[in-house]
């Protein structure tokens, strides 16, 4: 699955976060620093971690990296964390239905990492900052407390749109929707010929898709009112819009994509548009990999588009993928832990991760691409469309509520008749206004 756009379910609770400190041995029996490394399994893989590991502990003969990888590492992560044995360096995203780096940064346990963009990368003369690529630092996925703090290190990101066989529009002669009216004309097409225009592998994966369209919709301004609970902002009527875009949209899904829209049954979803049996799903380039021993119709190839534009001519936004390294505030080794998160962005490392397709957030490094993620990447280069990246801002906890469950699981009542647009609007309005209100 995704590694960190899987928006859904509420967050946990983790008692005991904020106090307590790692316990256990400093070192290994060799004398060696043990340095405790956990990262989720996702899209990419886990070869890829096993081998940077190796390199870095040949040009650190001192640290012993002991990985940790599963791809539910927050189950088996967080009862350890609660006795307070914490890993030193976790490589996990935002978004995920377990919520652990979101309730962390709640909590305010993570360990403030921007002195490591100031550090030289090992084995380099540059530093980590002067890598990174621009504007991937400083904003609320970097920076969840919108101040010049950096908590979590931008891993690897992705562009997430729509994606769909090229193929098949190919042999039927479809043009791929650039505007919503073009979008809901296809989709009346392709419903004809037994083709469901929309499906998603989980409500959670609407996140790319609602970034975009609250952006689209209303400029960066909108967006950001949305991400930072401005008062009443669902109630206006660009929140309507959107919801009115969405509900419509959900009217052309694929019969099956509720059933299936689960953390067991997802690839069934993407699978879906493999076999021609949905048009579009939101989805990002891990896909291709999640899904590379899948089989597929004939002459099936993989496509990427943003969003339809609101208005003809309008700009289009690509939510932008960024999953995140972090070190726990109650980390035993936060220095080494610091060092092998800026060697995380040395040349060597990024080569490696490359290879699995996970590209990190580097300057150039997307020109070194190759086959169709070097096609994917090329819509950041399209003047008529602006990468999107952030999400929601972070603020105290708020009993009962978890406004991505609201805007994103929501989607499956609708399609299933449960719920009506009226009573979304109206939670997420609600669910809006207590956190702007813890946030005061």
């Amino acid at each position: 699955m995704r590694r960190s756009l899987a928006l859904t379910g509420a967050a946990v609770t983790v008692l005991g976060l904020l106090t307590g400190c790692s316990s256990g041995g400093s070192g290994s029996a060799s004398g060696k620093t043990t340095l405790k490394v956990a990262a989720l399994e996702g899209g990419y893989g886990r070869a890829m971690y096993t081998q940077v590991i190796k390199q870095y502990e040949a040009s650190h003969p001192d640290i012993d990296v002991q990985l940790q990888i599963s791809k539910s590492i927050e189950d088996e992560i967080t009862p350890s964390m609660k006795a307070g044995k914490y890993p030193d360096v976790v490589v996990l995203g935002q978004g995920r239905k377990a919520a652990l780096t979101e309730t962390l940064v709640k909590d305010k346990a993570l360990e403030d990492l921007t002195s490591v963009l100031k550090e030289k990368v090992p084995g380099e003369n540059k530093t980590v900052g002067d890598k990174l690529t621009k504007g991937i630092v400083g904003n609320l996925n970097t920076n969840p407390y919108g101040n010049d703090q950096t908590y979590l290190m931008p891993m690897y990101y992705a562009p997430t749109a729509l994606f769909y066989n090229k193929g098949l529009f190919e042999e039927k002669g479809w043009k791929v929707p650039t505007t919503w009216d073009e979008m809901f004309a296809l989709g009346d097409k392709a419903k004809k010929q037994g083709i469901p225009l929309f499906t998603y592998a989980t409500a959670g994966y609407l996140d790319s898709y609602f970034f975009s369209l609250l952006a689209d919709i209303g400029g960066e301004q909108f967006y950001n009112d949305v991400m930072t609970y401005k008062k009443d902002v669902w109630k206006t009527a660009n929140a309507r819009k959107a919801l009115d875009l969405t509900t419509r949209l959900l009217s052309y899904a694929a019969p099956t994509t509720v059933g299936y829209a689960n953390e067991q049954d997802f690839t069934k979803n993407q699978q879906s548009v493999l076999d021609n049996k949905a048009l579009f799903m939101p989805n990002g380039t891990w896909v291709v990999g999640e899904m590379a021993a899948a089989p597929r119709a004939k002459g099936f190839k993989w496509g990427l588009t943003p969003l339809p534009a609101v208005t003809t001519g309008g700009k289009r936004y690509i939510t932008t993928s960024v999953e995140s390294v972090w070190v726990p505030k109650g980390a035993q080794h936060k220095d080494a832990a610091k060092d092998f998160i800026a060697y995380l962005y040395s040349d060597k490392a990024a080569k490696i991760f490359a290879k699995s397709n996970a590209v990190q957030p580097i300057q150039g490094i997307a020109n070194t691409l190759t086959g169709e993620n070097a096609e994917f990447y090329k819509v950041y280069e399209d003047p008529s469309v602006a990468a999107l990246v952030g999400g929601f801002a972070s603020t105290a906890p708020v009993a009962g509520v978890d406004i991505k469950a609201t805007l994103f699981d929501t989607a499956n009542s609708i399609i299933s008749g449960d719920t009506t647009e009226a009573k979304w609007q109206a939670a997420l309005n609600t669910a809006s206004e207590k956190l702007r209100q813890a946030g005061d």
